[in-house]
């Protein structure tokens, strides 16, 4: 039976719904959007303002009952992962002002926009967004049920803290050591299908458009053509992005992959396989992308994606939401 997601449908509402009613009527107007505004489809992992409110324009209740939000609608991994993205923002300031560069002032930890598109709890569609620099997450809803929890991007500069209190600490770190483990287990034969180039892109190939561009994301190895103990290394890996969101909206995410594949789906490495050099690797299925590149500031820059071709934004689900709705009666 395919999970359900009305409980942590239900979660999310009333925390982003405490968050609205904690806002001034000029915060409100800049936090909320309607729902078929071109502004939803809008997303960016760069540096730069994004549509909503900022944390830098809320005071610490509003701030708090912000992130809230992240804790109702992600995993305890998840949630925890997008504050120390947020919080990676002043060491990467530091190590580019020791570097010489310009841009080095703009690295701002309150400089990530929260927004909202259509009314919390209605039955009609909604749906909610935290965006900033290597951030984009969000969560669409309708019928009281999760209906896409993607795109979904997270990114860590530098990807280990080089020095200092917090040196050797990562933000994120599972995206690349389960890869890593997967590669390894690859015989020699299986390498050559699975390594696709011995240069990896300087960045994921698929862009951040509404639509993923999958022309020149490679394929590799099939999850077909891999051993048992592989096959569930490949899986793992998987389970790893959908686990950024929270539990309920993770299995149905998982059900809809293996209801369209596992057979199918590719893993492609392209780069070195030494840690510290840059490397690259992508995830292709019906259903399922992820793209993970690091190869910036000496491979000490992480981008990590995940997408569904079918149904990022919820479009897939949203057609047949609709569908329902204009039946006659």
């Amino acid at each position: 039976m395919r999970s359900d997601t009305s409980a942590i449908a239900g979660r999310i509402a009333v925390a982003v719904r405490r968050w609205l009613d904690g806002l001034d009527p000029g915060q409100r107007s800049a936090a909320v959007n309607a729902f078929d505004a071109p502004e939803r489809f809008v997303w960016d992992y760069r540096p730069g303002p994004r549509r909503g409110l900022s944390l830098a324009e809320m005071d610490g209740p509003q701030r708090a009952t912000a992130l809230a939000i992240l804790d109702a609608s992600l995993s305890e991994r998840g949630a925890g992962e997008v504050r120390s993205i947020i919080a990676l923002e002043p060491t990467l300031g530091e190590l580019e002002r020791r570097a010489g560069r310009s841009n080095w002032a703009r690295r701002d930890p309150d400089r990530y926009w929260f927004a909202v598109f259509g009314e919390p709890g209605d039955p009609a569609p909604w749906s909610w967004r935290i965006g900033g620099h290597h951030l984009a997450i969000q969560a669409t809803i309708a019928d009281g049920r999760v209906i896409g929890s993607v795109p979904s991007f997270m990114g860590a500069n530098p990807a280990t803290v080089p020095d200092g209190p917090f040196a050797g600490s990562r933000a994120i770190d599972g995206e690349e050591m389960l890869a890593r483990a997967l590669l390894a287990s690859l015989s020699p034969e299986q390498r050559r299908v699975a390594v696709v180039d011995p240069v990896s892109p300087p960045d994921i190939r698929s862009g951040n458009d509404r639509r993923a561009d999958l022309r020149e994301v490679p394929e590799g190895i099939a999850h077909h053509q891999l051993d048992a103990s592989q096959r569930d290394g490949l899986e793992r890996l998987i389970r790893h992005y959908l686990d950024r969101a929270g539990s309920e909206i993770a299995e149905v995410d998982w059900d809809r992959i293996r209801e369209a594949g596992l057979g199918p789906i590719t893993f492609a490495w392209a780069g070195s396989d030494q840690p510290g050099r840059g490397h690259y690797y992508a995830i292709r299925g019906r259903r399922l992308l992820i793209e993970y590149d690091n190869t910036q500031d000496g491979a000490n820059h992480i981008h990590a994606v995940w997408r569904d071709p079918t149904n990022d934004w919820g479009e897939d689900l949203l057609a047949a939401h609709y569908r329902a709705s204009h039946r006659p009666g």
